[in-house]
């Protein structure tokens, strides 16, 4: 998903979510296969990257049985899969930040794909740390409250005593940051605490946001994170557009 900022905006379109909800495994299974591959093991217990890449798969609802299946197929030594991890950065309308990241088999594919978009809905594509200098890495957990189930304060107290860097409350929505590397315990404390995430993954959170308000400006930058979102190699699309 696009990221913390967008999640109201995400729930008013459940219904085409829950329709993506097959793409989102098969990303989420591209990304299990990469940190299985990367440190050679399945264990998640001693490895970081394949244990936040899980509590990625769990916030999106994939079954225990697939992300088994998918470390089992990773480890597998018939398993062929080669994807590299690029970053795109560029501009979509009216200077907004974009942070395209990707992982791809095949970069002479990817890149004109993104290049594309950018052009076509954005002003373009940029150098390397042209936009992700005014970004910061954290570790992102969304609990959504629509329900009204948790009180604010118990949420707040929780996840400091977890460990958590931040809390923020918004409406139905409850925001805790942590560290980057913090954000493995935060998640695996909060979890034996029975909570349960609407979204949990290390996120670019922007330092400053951008609005627009000229139509034709956000017909575009929704269309860029659409189409971006869309394509098999994107795995995440960051920006500072304020959607609020």
């Amino acid at each position: 998903m696009s990221g913390h900022s967008k999640w109201h905006n995400i729930q008013k379109t459940k219904g085409a979510a829950d329709a993506k909800r097959s793409a989102a495994f098969t990303k989420v299974a591209k990304e299990i296969i990469v940190a299985v591959k990367t440190g050679g093991s399945g264990d998640p217990n001693n490895h970081s990257r394949l244990a936040t890449v899980i509590a990625k798969a769990k916030a999106v609802n994939m079954p225990n049985d697939n992300i088994k299946r998918t470390i089992e197929r990773a480890l597998g030594s018939n398993n062929t899969d080669n994807y590299e991890s690029v970053v795109y950065e560029g501009y979509g309308p009216n200077g907004v930040a974009v942070i395209v990241e990707a992982l791809t088999d095949n970069r002479q594919r990817t890149a004109p794909e993104v290049r594309h978009l950018l052009d076509k809905y954005g002003k373009g594509l940029g150098a390397t740390g042209c936009v992700s200098w005014s970004f910061d890495r954290k570790g992102v957990i969304i609990l959504d409250n629509e329900d009204g189930d948790l009180d604010e304060d118990t949420v707040m107290m929780d996840a400091l005593d977890c460990g958590a860097a931040d809390f923020e409350p918004d409406e139905d929505v409850f925001t805790i940051y942590t560290e980057p590397d913090d954000f493995n315990a935060v998640v695996k404390a909060l979890e034996e605490k029975g909570y349960t995430f609407a979204s949990a993954q290390i996120e670019m959170v922007p330092q400053t946001y951008v609005t627009l308000t000229a139509e034709g400006d956000l017909k575009n930058m929704q269309k860029l994170i659409d189409f971006l979102e869309d394509n098999d190699d994107v795995q995440n699309v960051w920006h500072n557009w304020n959607q609020d």
